[in-house]
């Protein structure tokens, strides 16, 4: 191409009259008519959800918007204690902490299961199929020392309250599909080979859910950051009138104990 034209998006564009987003009017076509869930889902599949997607899809983001005084939560306090004049700075400390611990998990399984049906169809992904590839994959993770993600919680030790509510708001959408009925499997296999049954998570479940909205799987952390912004926001408005910041830096200062390399 010469010129500009290799510069393409088919996300938005503002001009002085309107601004377009994946096709539709801001103003006339999407304010007041749809949810930002919705939204969120348009810009990456380029299409508005039906009522059965829209319904799990919301329901995903808001079992990811918070789960407590968590480290990123701390990390996002604690930013906003030093510069309270850095919303951003804050916001953006939460997020940085999302990783193979915390939020990560939702991507992670995503992948895990993702890659196990490939190029399976919906006919051909039978519940008996599903449990003898969870077996054999959970065998091969053990096996090799990989982490098997969606499952353990460091709080929710025998069920995670978000996971059968997903599993039921899935269900009656008509969309329990292969991802989140293979994560079940998972579990099962998992305490066959180990002994011992882990929960599923939330955000496992998140993900599991999310791939069979269709979502990439390499994008299902970005929700769950998305989701977890809200959570974030609504921290630090706390924080502004019922500070945790400096009494957590003042209490970990006294309780710090100084290890001088001279000692012995």
């Amino acid at each position: 191409m010469r010129g500009s034209e290799w510069v393409r998006s088919g996300i938005g564009r503002a001009t002085a009259e309107r601004i377009t987003v994946c096709g539709l009017d801001v103003a006339d076509d999407l304010m007041g008519k749809v949810s930002f869930p919705d939204l969120a889902f348009l810009l990456v599949v380029r299409r508005l959800p039906d009522e059965r997607e829209s319904r799990l899809f919301n329901a995903v983001l808001v079992s990811l918007a918070d789960h407590g005084l968590t480290p990123s939560v701390l990390a996002a306090r604690l930013t906003y204690t030093g510069a309270p004049e850095s919303l951003q700075g804050a916001i953006a400390a939460g997020l940085l902490g999302a990783g193979s611990v915390f939020l990560g998990p939702t991507e992670d399984t995503a992948r895990f299961l993702h890659d196990i049906v490939a190029g399976l169809s919906e006919r051909e992904a039978t519940d008996h199929l599903l449990r003898d590839m969870a077996l054999t994959a959970v065998r091969e993770s053990v096996g090799a020392g990989r982490r098997v993600p969606g499952l353990g919680h460091p709080v929710h030790k025998v069920t995670d309250p978000r996971v059968p509510r997903l599993y039921d708001i899935a269900s009656e959408c008509d969309l329990l599909g292969p991802h989140l009925r293979l994560l079940d499997a998972v579990a099962d296999a998992y305490g066959e080979v180990i002994g011992r049954r882990l929960p599923i998570n939330g955000a496992g479940a998140a993900g599991a859910a999310l791939a069979d909205l269709g979502m990439p799987p390499d994008l299902a952390r970005g929700f769950a950051l998305l989701a977890r912004v809200a959570g974030l926001i609504g921290h630090l408005a706390e924080e502004r009138t019922s500070p945790l910041g400096m009494a957590l830096y003042r209490e970990m200062e006294e309780r710090m104990v100084y290890d001088h390399p001279g000692d012995e």
